[in-house]
């Protein structure tokens, strides 16, 4: 029985029944070929999580065209992880809740050092606005670095290579809203931080008619003196005039009256110096020529160190003084005792009539510079 003859590429167009299965025939039976399956596909996961069954972690799975090899993981339950992440993110903010907690309180039970931010116990009236604005520029600079750290970890943990298997993000380019917002932002908190400490600058150099005392502060090279009961603004006695002084070896005592607002005057005959009370929170320069001056009341019974904070010459480290607050009865007694002593009147001030030298005569200037032309340093008429 001859076989069917279906046309195909053997000799004479035919070929036998079967050669189609192996795609080829020439006049003869081949073998069929093997079925091809389709690769299965790969399921890509988040890495450092294990097998659902076996409990064996499996690798990083394919993470880009350059990544690995290993095998990849199945997916676990996404509801578990949602609640997983849930609860972490819920220890982590009572972890923080508590850390709080224990620094506000061992900041009470250290007489408030932790919230003065390094700053010492505040000894006069006005030492607590100095103090609050300290408070609040470091309130403000926690609240931006946090929000700054914050972005960065974020970022580095949630756009991290090995969690999406990206290997170059999208480029972001002229941004105009981003580029307006950090641009727009630090200029607002600057604008917030000079405004508050122009307003407390404004209200700490106020002078008010009401002093108790005034004593003039002069800075000279390299020690203090103190002009009790005169004014170098206006150049006139408050009362009996006594002074005190000291020297590098030997430094003065300040005495101020407790509870009494006292104005100060600062002057110069020789460099720029700066009467700096740390415990007052406050310094003001000392400028030849000038007069600069303040109020303060001390609310602090005790003995406290003053020091030049500003560099001028060799024994500036030297330049310090004594600040001993006392009651207004011994205040007065101290006073007395100065006058007993033969020590009364004022001592150079560097300017005015009071210059130490009688042929000459510095114009004072009150208050803070008026611009780079005007008078010079020493009070003369500038070019």
């Amino acid at each position: 029985m001859n076989e069917p003859v279906i046309p195909g590429p053997g000799p004479g167009g035919t070929c036998p029944p079967g050669a189609e299965t192996a795609g080829v025939g020439f006049g003869r039976r081949t073998e069929p070929l093997p079925v091809l399956r389709a690769p299965r596909p790969r399921i890509l996961t988040r890495p450092g999580r294990r097998r659902a069954q076996g409990g064996r972690d499996s690798g990083k799975g394919t993470l880009s065209q350059y990544g690995s090899e290993r095998r990849p993981r199945a997916l676990s339950d996404p509801a578990q992880g949602r609640r997983a992440a849930a609860s972490r993110k819920r220890r982590l903010i009572t972890r923080a809740v508590l850390a709080g907690a224990v620094l506000v309180a061992a900041s009470g039970c250290a007489n408030s050092t932790f919230t003065r931010l390094g700053f010492p116990d505040p000894a006069s009236s006005e030492a607590p606005t100095i103090l609050h604005l300290w408070q609040g520029s470091w309130i403000a600079a926690f609240a931006v670095g946090i929000l700054v750290w914050g972005l960065i970890l974020w970022s580095s943990f949630f756009h991290r290579r090995s969690r999406h298997g990206i290997e170059v993000p999208p480029q972001t380019k002229y941004n105009i809203p981003i580029e307006l917002l950090y641009t727009a932002v630090p200029t607002i908190m600057v604008a917030v931080l000079f405004y508050f400490t122009a307003k407390d600058e404004s209200a700490l150099l106020k002078i008010t008619p009401d002093q108790a005392t005034s004593i003039n502060v002069v800075g000279r090279q390299w020690s203090w003196s103190f002009n009790y009961n005169y004014d170098a603004s206006t150049s006139t006695s408050t009362g009996e005039s006594v002074y005190d002084a000291g020297t590098p070896g030997q430094p003065p005592t300040l005495y101020l009256p407790l509870n009494e607002k006292v104005k100060f005057t600062l002057t110069s005959p020789d460099v720029i110096h700066s009467f700096w009370v740390p415990a007052f929170l406050f310094k003001l320069d000392v400028v030849p020529g000038r007069v600069n001056q303040f109020e303060l009341t001390p609310t602090k019974e005790g003995t406290f160190i003053g020091e030049c904070a500003e560099l001028c010459g060799v024994d500036h480290s030297r330049m310090l003084f004594w600040v001993k607050v006392v009651s207004p009865s011994d205040y007065q007694a101290r006073l007395d005792q100065l006058k007993a002593e033969g020590q009364t009147g004022e001592l150079a001030v560097g300017c005015g009539t009071n210059t130490g030298d009688s042929s000459t005569v510095i114009n004072c200037r009150v208050g803070p510079m008026d611009g780079i032309k005007g008078k010079s340093a020493t009070g003369s008429d500038a070019w």
